[in-house]
């Protein structure tokens, strides 16, 4: 909608009303910017797309850049340019009103890429420090990619404003999500929560199983979690300020700093029974609950609850982020995907 369809056409939405339309479109009361929308912006643009959103009620939380940085080279040029990129990010991030900016860190798995992507980040991490931004690692192949390195490498950088931006599809790639989630997130000032295909639930028509299969065929043991169809009591804006507490009203620098990177790997985890007996208790919350409904549409590629109580399990508040990245029409999509996420998460703060 914001990159033009072709030469000489204009796009369906201009970039200063994006704010606007997030606020009143989608319902949403913050906004992120990928670096690709912003090529060629000058100070001016920027600063005028902050005061946009601060008209709309809209506030912009976090610049993603867009293409992985070389900060594993081993040329030393390469690395210099990645740094000084990432500094611009930092800076443009703060322009626009932003608490937070997010890179991905290009760098092969192996003690020496560490040691050299460390040192390229300390120098954008002070400057980060000093502009009150906050920069998270989002998720690449190689370094990154698996989370304990991720934290491994932000113990090398060190400082109070380095951090992760935790991803539900790359969650949902790795050989357990709920670790994955368990151990990124405590160090997480922004999740990103993926969406690819949601199904309204009344429109699913389950197979009619032969009687043959009715007799030999056990009663499958199903997910106690919020399923595919519950709806669940919560109102969307009410549910967004209670889930975001103090910290979520949408000003600048109201995204808490990561913790130190000092402390100890060994975030809080769930184990499966106590995952089951959380489960249980989300279903017990749906079941009770009479006040006003909304749909929590079924997530096709994976389990979309599972990541919602991974994050709540460590007790992460902060913003949680919706990217669509699926087929369907945009809009529709993102409100889906936002009742969805509304839904989960009230369930998951009834059942404590």
């Amino acid at each position: 909608m914001l990159l033009p369809p072709g030469k000489g056409k204009k796009p369906q939405l201009d970039l200063l009303d994006l704010p606007k339309y997030t606020r009143e479109t989608l319902g949403l009361s913050g906004v992120n910017f990928s670096t690709d929308l912003l090529a060629g912006a000058d100070r001016t643009r920027l600063e005028n797309i902050r005061e946009r959103a601060d008209r709309s009620g809209c506030a912009c939380l976090l610049l993603v850049e867009m293409d992985p940085q070389d900060f594993g080279s081993t040329n030393e040029s390469t690395v210099g340019a990645a740094t000084e990129r990432a500094i611009r990010v930092v800076q443009a991030a703060q322009i626009l009103g932003c608490s937070a900016a997010s890179i991905k860190v290009k760098a092969s798995d192996d003690d020496n890429a560490l040691a050299r992507a460390a040192a390229a980040l300390k120098p954008v991490v002070e400057r980060a420090e000093r502009l009150d931004i906050n920069l998270l690692i989002s998720p690449h192949t190689g370094l990154t990619e698996r989370p304990e390195r991720v934290t491994e490498l932000l113990k090398k950088v060190g400082g109070f404003r380095i951090g992760t931006y935790p991803d539900f599809e790359t969650a949902a790639q790795s050989k357990d999500p709920s670790a994955y989630l368990h151990r990124l997130t405590p160090y997480a000032t922004a999740v990103c929560a993926t969406t690819m295909r949601l199904v309204d639930p009344s429109a699913i028509v389950p197979p009619k199983a032969s009687p043959a299969a009715e007799i030999e065929t056990p009663k499958a043991k199903g997910k106690k979690g919020a399923k595919a169809g519950s709806a669940v009591p919560a109102d969307p804006q009410e549910a967004i300020e209670e889930t975001k507490g103090k910290k979520g009203k949408g000003k600048k620098g109201s995204v808490a700093a990561p913790p130190p990177v000092e402390v100890e790997d060994d975030s809080a985890v769930i184990d499966d029974t106590e995952l089951d007996e959380l489960e249980a208790l989300i279903d017990e919350a749906i079941a009770e609950d009479e006040g006003p409904q909304i749909t929590i549409y079924r997530h096709e590629p994976y389990d979309l609850a599972a990541m919602v109580m991974a994050i709540s399990s460590v007790g992460y508040d902060g913003p949680l982020s919706i990217d669509y990245r699926g087929k369907e029409e945009v809009t529709q999509a993102i409100i889906q995907s936002r009742d969805t996420l509304l839904g989960m998460i009230a369930a998951a703060k009834a059942a404590g």
